[in-house]
């Protein structure tokens, strides 16, 4: 069965989707935007390094919600506005995800939601 998580402290969505899915021992956070904790209609101050360490605590609260944290993460998919910012987000990413590191997509895109610079989504095992 599956089920939706609605984790408190990560943002709501902003469009008709869950802020993840649970389905037998899989665990799928949505994309998630570097949203402002303070200020849900605005992103984090700052550039890639900001906003990625922001969407990365969005899903560590995703996967807490059901039980299960960054390292139980098994793949990424990474959405970038400048491919430029790669390697900013990869000391980020490889700081905050354990080894070993989940597989995962790079994409670079025309725009994101709300002008951000970063999307991620992934999916976890529990």
């Amino acid at each position: 069965m599956k089920y939706a998580i609605n984790a408190i402290g990560a943002p709501d969505s902003i469009g008709p989707y869950s802020q993840g899915t649970t389905a037998g021992r899989l665990v799928f956070a949505s994309g998630q935007l570097p949203i402002s904790p303070d200020d849900c209609h605005a992103l984090v101050k700052g550039g890639i390094a900001e906003q990625t360490e922001r969407v990365i605590d969005i899903i560590e609260t995703i996967l807490a919600a059901a039980n299960c944290t960054l390292s139980d993460v098994a793949q990424t998919t990474v959405y970038l506005a400048d491919i430029d910012d790669l390697d900013a987000m990869n000391e980020v990413y490889a700081r905050r995800f354990p080894s070993p590191a989940p597989a995962r997509a790079i994409v670079a895109v025309s725009g994101i939601p709300m002008g951000a610079l970063i999307e991620i989504d992934c999916v976890g095992c529990r």
